[in-house]
């Protein structure tokens, strides 16, 4: 009988265990940086998604300026620009990493065709755009089957029947082709995928005022809306797509306090999971602005202004539940950590990590 209750003792004891909430798995997150100062390459850091907290940091590659970054949807591969214009004869270059047991292995590096690469995209069907800042071009890599970099093609944004200078800064595939927002032309160029490559789409360009320079954007989940963040104006700008794929312009909001008169850059922009709110980032005024979206028309109203704890907030992610913001603060060397309130969007201030010149935050 002693036996029996001990077993029944041991059991619901047993059960209250398995019933006891288990913490979450740590996320693994990848950091680009500049390193003309102490940082050397690729970083990894440990999120944990319970209380926000960053640690274990880690050297993964030594590359220099790997300012941007993009990692595979099987997690099994990494793309790093090398922002530089000296890689070989023609300015910066672009590396392919395989991940394997948490470590990265160089496959191989190529040149990227312009000066000072800042951005790096995938698409779903093995290709992958470099944007070239400096160099005013885009290009694209076909990828082999093991992930390393193929052929590459160039799209020029020089155009001849303007003074002004290109400066392509970010390209983003999907469905409905691909998208490129070059600062300097005050445009998003739209490309088609033709056998022999890329050629401009049936709506070539979505054009912008003179000097808003459009950086970043992001797409609501079914396409429907377009959002562009202005580094040089200041503003957000929101497309609505209409007949034959074509997006038009509908609505524009700025992204600082009214009465600032400080320096502005803008710089990244992401819609939370759930598409109700939009954030931005603001150089200069060093703060995270955030907007709701209507579900219907698409238009943003303004929710508030977060100080990211840093100075010159590059680009920011989202944690893979969504329920933290980290934001990569350039020039005081700190990644700042969040807490997300999902229905009203609002941020409020948990924690920071020092890191040389963070620039490029992405969950594994």
């Amino acid at each position: 009988m002693y036996h029996k209750a001990s077993y029944l003792l041991f059991a619901v004891f047993l059960l209250m265990g398995c019933t006891r909430e288990m913490p979450s798995p740590n996320e693994t997150l990848f950091v680009g940086t500049y390193t003309d100062g102490p940082s050397e390459g690729i970083y990894t850091l440990r999120f944990n998604p319970d209380t926000g907290q960053l640690d274990s940091l880690q050297l993964k590659a030594k590359l220099p300026n790997p300012s941007f970054l993009a990692i595979s949807k099987a997690n099994d591969r990494l793309y790093a620009v090398q922002e530089t214009a000296d890689f070989d004869s023609l300015g910066g270059g672009i590396t392919a990493f395989s991940i394997k047991d948490g470590l990265l292995e160089e496959m191989n590096s190529k040149g990227s065709g312009g000066a000072h690469p800042c951005h790096v995209a995938l698409s779903k069907d093995g290709q992958l755009a470099v944007s070239n800042y400096t160099g005013g071009n885009l290009a694209i890599f076909d990828l082999n089957d093991n992930g390393s970099l193929g052929d590459r093609q160039l799209i020029d944004h020089k155009a001849p029947d303007t003074t002004k200078t290109a400066h392509v800064h970010k390209a983003h595939f999907n469905e409905d082709g691909l998208f490129v927002a070059d600062l300097g032309l005050d445009a998003v160029k739209r490309y088609g995928k033709q056998p022999h490559g890329w050629i401009p789409a049936r709506q070539a360009s979505l054009e912008f005022p003179d000097g808003a320079g459009p950086r970043h954007f992001t797409f609501s989940a079914d396409r429907s809306f377009l959002y562009v963040i202005n580094e040089l104006n200041a503003t957000i700008t929101t497309f609505k797509k209409v007949d034959n794929n074509a997006y038009t312009a509908i609505h524009t909001v700025n992204t600082l306090e009214e009465g600032y008169e400080g320096p502005m850059a803008c710089a990244d922009i992401h819609l939370s999971p759930d598409g109700r709110f939009l954030y931005g980032s603001n150089r200069g005024e060093n703060t995270l602005v955030i907007f709701s979206v209507d579900p219907n028309s698409g238009k943003l109203a303004l929710v508030g202004r977060e100080s990211v704890q840093g100075d010159w907030p590059r680009n920011f992610t989202l944690s893979p539940d969504g329920n933290y913001v980290l934001v990569a603060n350039q020039r005081s060397n700190n990644i700042t950590v969040f807490k997300r309130n999902s229905e009203q969007g609002t941020l409020e201030y948990t924690s920071q990590f020092e890191l040389g010149a963070p620039v490029c935050l992405v969950f594994e």
